[in-house]
């Protein structure tokens, strides 16, 4: 049901295929609104990605932005599979729009409000490790021994060290400023790729006339390789439903999608007019998206 006011999951979709730069003073506002309702449940939430970056280097919100990114562990500091239901229906109640997500490696809680997505990854512990999105992993203590900061006039949690956790998401060079459609292409190219053990799902990559291309190259970031057959399907092997990344590349072409939604024993579509009319439109200078695949 559509909340108005761009609330709904259309308008989520529109905001991870296109990544609209967020109103800072809004993001605020949830923010702080966010933080007094995990506050009231017990929930310690940490700052995470780009909201760590901003808040850690910039002292501020990243210009460019388009999400709060904000982090839990399941099992630690009040945070169980239960209260993070709870926690989305204390958003709804506040007039957020909850999109969820339950993965592999976490459960994710996709807010909007008033045009403005705060996405909560609540990450589980596997091995004294969390795999935070889009598959990085993480020593544990990172997150269950975080560091206090200010931020936006209050007191926020930050993964301790924040810089060594900045390094290992986005690289030696985090301190240098990189806007959206570059750095992600950083993340997910230092990512190793690796075997998983799971199902397919199958991917078929059209060129900008809609025309197969055949040995165009398919990295599930985090998890294997695959090329084309001459039709353009290629199989990708994915441990379960989730948000994943990849990387389409094929001659003259290159294309990050950052935040994909596959489950097991689906066909996607990716169109590569789409993806060039979804950069255009979000002005993106890499071309790096999200919600670009569309089920066969």
């Amino acid at each position: 049901m559509a909340l108005g006011n761009d609330m709904d999951q259309d308008f989520l979709n529109y905001t991870l295929a296109y990544n609209p730069p967020m109103d800072p003073l809004v993001a605020e506002r949830n923010l702080k609104e966010i933080k007094q309702i995990l506050d009231e449940l017990g929930v310690v939430f940490i700052l995470g990605s780009g909201s760590c970056l901003g808040a850690t280097r910039d002292k501020a919100f990243i210009p460019w932005d388009d999400d709060v990114d904000l982090v839990s562990v399941i099992g630690i500091n009040g945070l169980t599979e239960e209260s993070a239901d709870i926690a989305a229906s204390a958003f709804r109640k506040k007039g957020y729009f909850v999109g969820q997500m339950d993965g592999v490696h976490s459960k994710v809680l996709m807010t909007l409000k008033d045009r403005v997505r705060i996405s909560l990854e609540c990450l589980r512990i596997s091995d004294d490790h969390v795999y935070a999105y889009p598959g990085i992993k993480f020593p544990a203590i990172f997150f269950t021994q975080p560091k206090e900061i200010d931020f936006l006039g209050e007191r926020f949690l930050v993964p301790n060290p924040p810089e060594e956790y900045l390094a290992l998401k986005y690289g030696p060079q985090w301190m240098v400023p990189r806007k959206a459609g570059e750095y992600e292409k950083d993340v997910v190219e230092k990512i190793p790729a690796v075997d998983v053990v799971g199902s397919p799902c199958r991917l078929r990559v059209l060129d900008i006339e809609g025309k197969p291309v055949p040995d165009a190259e398919v990295v599930l970031v985090a998890g294997g390789r695959s090329r084309t057959d001459q039709n353009g399907y290629a199989e990708i092997i994915v441990p379960g439903s989730d948000w994943y990344a990849l990387m389409i590349k094929y001659p003259g072409h290159e294309q990050v999608l950052y935040m994909e939604q596959l489950e097991p024993d689906k066909s996607y579509v990716y169109r590569s007019d789409a993806a060039s009319n979804a950069a255009k439109n979000a002005q993106s200078d890499i071309g790096t998206l999200g919600g670009i695949l569309l089920a066969e």
